[in-house]
């Protein structure tokens, strides 16, 4: 076959481009120009003749016996946009993929579906992968060759060579497409682990000991670059340490939570993370902010400040959750996917400043703020440009500028507010409109987390409409989810992610509300996720429904990420809705699923640390924490105060059918039941002596 090229993994973001209502303003309009996804919409006046995947570009490779080139990126994916200009906005080139293949465009935000097969297909043949992925494929969708980004003229070769080969040796291609399909097939083929199922302390040390040889104990974060966020890894670590008390941990814990809000990857001004660092600093970011890393970070904070209530992490969650609600949310109070990394054509112009800039805007405030952000050689990237970031306390700043730390932070929030009502005025990065169930249902969790751990009622106002925007928008009568909307519609059927984070969602909500529509809401999900999605033979979940289209692999999502398992969340919900309803079946699913995985997360530790949650579960003590009675609201905020993360809480002002509250209801009382295992230690009635029974 062809050699490989570099592949270039990293992704950073081009700005949006507008389109025109009116095609005949382009010289080429192609097959993307009714579709409603920003990234294919990016491309809907390339000279390339772009289809989008579905059934009839299908059936037309078929009918023309013709290779597909299926490209998939995203609008957050600078490498996509840079072989765009180069290659897809080329009409030499553009005229060979036209007489060759049939071209289709796919955004993996929309289809991640596709976007696994097509990319463990590219990771086989090549040892790696990104995007933009690029890969070839027979007329029936088998993988017959990929890469990621190409030069032009290396592109130019790769196009030809495979036309040439599959017009004079189409045998050789169907050979290796049947090997390749194969491999495709069988790497993830994941079986039931049949052996006697035990998790036990030592398992977790283990993960942790292995884990820890890899940690940057200097900056925070992996000992590697670039650097991602990775927000469940450091729940985990959090949890681990609450079970352990293990001071090396916490200490890890807060030394990476520390550097990032003090980092360039943190919008100093703005609020909000960028996706990730390039180097191992956390200072120069790729700027482009994505939905899923926010909301997974805002739950970290949170639960970080409760655990050990450092005023940093506060402030973080309350400045990025003003960015979401700025610059992410619509008017219907859903989320948008992301934020372009460019804008003029510049990466991070938005938001990098000049000395000069700043010392005209901040005038006799200028120098206590270059020392607070360091405008100087640590602060420095290119072209004159400083990234805002920090390196001392407030505490080192004051007594240096011999000011109390309170007229510090006057001073630096009035900069910042000056700052941000300059930067309004540039140009904004390109918006990715799109809305996506799992995310939201991500960002949901974000602001419910937040509400419970600082009693903010806004967070929980925006929490309840965004479900609400959920339950009537994205989810039909059956409790079937769909995956996206735009445009007011929502039609691509929904994936086991958004299945899973939707479902932690409205039981997030539950024990912030005690509502029990949400807790209902989440097992009518779990059941229908049940019945379309689980596979006995594996005891894992499908990606993809009984009711969707088969691709030329189901495949199976187990290893966390920058966003967790949809099958590790699933677990874990499992895990709660079982002591929530009495269903052994549940907790025995996922007990099931944990001891599949028990041997990789051994290994590898920072991929299944949201498994690693789970097995907390099943090793630790696992409180069902009951609240009954007039004042269970009172109590419940009372009992969030204190960090307890092996466990569930549910509540109820009156009498309840759910299993853990029923007959435990006294009038003119309000008790709370601490309960391991369905078996209740003898009720109180204050949170503080609650808190005695929980170890």
């Amino acid at each position: 076959m062809l050699a490989s090229f570099a592949l270039f993994a990293a992704c950073r973001q081009n700005p949006s481009k507008q389109i025109s209502m009116l095609t005949s303003q382009h010289k080429f309009t192609n097959h993307l120009i009714h579709e409603t996804s920003p990234y294919l919409l990016q491309h809907a006046h390339n000279p390339v003749d772009w289809y989008p995947w579905n059934d009839s570009t299908l059936a037309k490779a078929k009918a023309e016996n013709k290779i597909m080139l299926i490209s998939i990126g995203y609008s957050a994916c600078h490498w996509c946009h840079v072989m765009e200009h180069e290659s897809f906005e080329n009409e030499t080139v553009a005229k060979i993929m036209n007489d060759h293949f049939i071209c289709i465009k796919v955004d993996r935000e929309e289809r991640p579906d596709i976007d696994q097969v097509y990319m463990n297909a590219v990771q086989l043949m090549t040892g790696s992968g990104g995007w933009p992925l690029n890969c070839f494929a027979l007329p029936d969708g088998r993988p017959v060759y990929g890469g990621t980004y190409f030069p032009s003229e290396n592109w130019k070769s790769v196009l030809l060579n495979i036309a040439d080969l599959y017009k004079n040796e189409p045998q050789k291609v169907l050979d290796y497409a049947a090997r390749l399909t194969d491999g495709v097939k069988q790497s993830e083929l994941l079986t039931k682990n049949e052996s006697k199922k035990d998790f036990t302390l030592d398992d977790l040390n283990k993960t942790y000991t292995d884990w820890a040889k890899r940690m940057d104990n200097k900056e925070g974060g992996p000992d590697k670059a670039p650097k991602f966020p990775l927000p469940n890894n450091y729940q985990f670590l959090l949890r681990y340490y609450h079970l352990t008390q293990n001071e090396s941990v916490l200490k890890h814990v807060k030394l990476t939570l520390n550097k990032m809000a003090y980092g360039g990857i943190y919008d100093q001004i703005g609020g909000g993370f960028a996706r990730y660092s390039t180097d191992y600093l956390w200072k120069v970011p790729h700027f482009e902010k994505m939905l899923y890393d926010n909301a997974q970070l805002v739950s970290l904070y949170s639960e970080a400040f409760q655990a050990t209530k450092e005023p940093l992490y506060k402030e973080v969650v309350s400045e990025t959750l003003d960015f979401v609600e700025r610059e992410l949310t619509s008017p219907e109070g859903a989320f948008y996917s992301a934020l372009d990394a460019d804008s003029e054509g510049e990466e991070g112009k938005y938001y990098v400043w000049t000395k000069v800039e700043l010392e005209k805007l901040l005038g006799d405030d200028y120098a206590l703020f270059a020392a607070y952000y360091n405008i100087n050689e640590i602060g420095f990237w290119e072209h004159g440009n400083y990234i805002l970031l920090r390196k001392k306390s407030d505490t080192e700043i004051a007594k240096q500028f011999k000011i109390s730390e309170a007229e510090l932070k006057t001073k630096i929030e009035t900069s910042k507010k000056t700052l941000l009502t300059e930067r309004e005025k540039r140009i904004k990065p390109g918006l990715d409109d799109k809305i996506l169930c799992s995310w939201n249902a991500l960002m949901i969790k974000g602001y419910t987390d937040a509400y419970r751990v600082f009693g903010e009622n806004k967070y929980l106002s925006r929490a309840e409409k965004a479900a609400n925007f959920i339950s009537t928008k994205m989810m039909q009568n059956d409790s079937c989810l769909l995956h996206n909307y735009k445009n007011s519609k929502a039609n691509i059927n929904g994936f086991l992610e958004d299945y899973a984070f939707t479902i932690e969602a409205f039981i997030g909500l539950y024990e912030a509300t005690f509502n029990e529509t949400y807790l209902h809401e989440a097992e009518k999900l779990m059941s229908y996720t049940i019945r379309h999605f689980y596979d006995t033979e594996s005891g894992f979940f499908f990606f993809t429904s009984t009711k969707d289209a088969p691709l030329i692999a189901r495949k199976m999502e187990t290893s966390d990420n920058v966003i967790p398992a949809s099958n590790s969340s699933i677990a874990k919900s499992l895990f709660i809705l079982g002591h929530s309803f009495d269903k052994n079946n549940y907790i025995e699913m996922a007990q099931q699923m944990l001891h599949n995985v028990k041997p990789m997360m051994l290994q590898y530790g920072a991929g299944y640390s949201n498994w690693g949650m789970l097995m907390i579960n099943f090793v630790a003590p696992f409180y069902e924490i009951a609240v009954v009675g007039k004042n269970a609201e009172s109590l419940r905020k009372e009992l969030e105060n204190q960090y307890i993360p092996n466990k569930i809480l549910l509540g109820s002002a009156t009498q309840s059918k759910i299993p853990l509250l029923e007959n435990k209801y006294v009038q003119g009382k309000t008790f709370i039941y601490v309960c391991e295992n369905r078996a209740c230690k003898m009720p109180v009635e204050s949170a503080k002596e609650a808190m005695l029974l929980v170890k």
